[in-house]
């Protein structure tokens, strides 16, 4: 029985074939946390993800909810391993009053060990960061604007050791780092109390 929508794309370049896939969360059962997904945390307290209706979504179906209140809740999605490609997601930062954060993992090892880049409404930035063995150190940011409560696009597209990330189709920043230089999983990441709806889940080889 189909649980999520998954679009998968084969697109052949020269010799190589390069596959994306977009998931989307409509078949998901509300409630509980999608299958073929890892929910989880890093640090302490306890992340809470869950399919929900929302009408304000892609396709005014469902989306991905976080609204516990762990140190950094993380979702990683099952059976992936990049090295080399990007991940992309919608999300909307509903409320928080520490932090109203969404962001987008990659080359993670688990929940402890991967890299970082997010949007805050609170703040209004968008910072990139790499997490080792649980503790989260900043090496970038840029100041951009980020509404609550409207629909966001973040994406970041990683080759060897240099990373690009993009805010709602702009450039936010650049940056190059060999900590994890292997494939990792891909997935998506929130900070503290916010309270942040996602959807439309993009990833794959460039």
């Amino acid at each position: 029985m189909k649980t999520i929508r998954s679009v998968l794309l084969m697109i052949s370049l020269t010799n190589n074939a390069a596959v994306a896939a977009t998931i989307h969360f409509d078949d998901a059962a509300p409630g509980a946390p999608p299958p073929g997904w890892t929910a989880t945390k890093t640090g302490k307290e306890e992340a809470k993800w869950t399919i929900e209706r929302d009408d304000t979504a892609a396709r005014k179906t469902k989306g991905l909810k976080q609204s516990g209140e762990g140190t950094y809740p993380v979702c990683l999605r099952n059976g992936t391993r990049l090295k080399n490609g990007f991940v992309e997601v919608k999300f909307k930062p509903v409320s928080g009053k520490e932090d109203q954060a969404g962001g987008v993992v990659w080359r993670a090892r688990d929940a402890d060990n991967y890299y970082i880049a997010r949007a805050n409404a609170l703040e209004d930035n968008v910072t990139i960061y790499h997490t080792i063995n649980g503790k989260r150190t900043e090496k970038k940011r840029t100041a951009m604007k980020v509404a609550s409560n409207q629909w966001h696009t973040l994406r970041v597209e990683f080759s060897g050791e240099h990373f690009t990330v993009t805010f709602d189709g702009q450039k936010a920043i650049e940056w190059d780092d060999q900590t994890f230089t292997e494939p990792g999983m891909v997935g998506l990441w929130t900070k503290a109390d916010s309270v942040t709806l996602f959807d439309d889940f993009s990833f794959g080889e460039l």
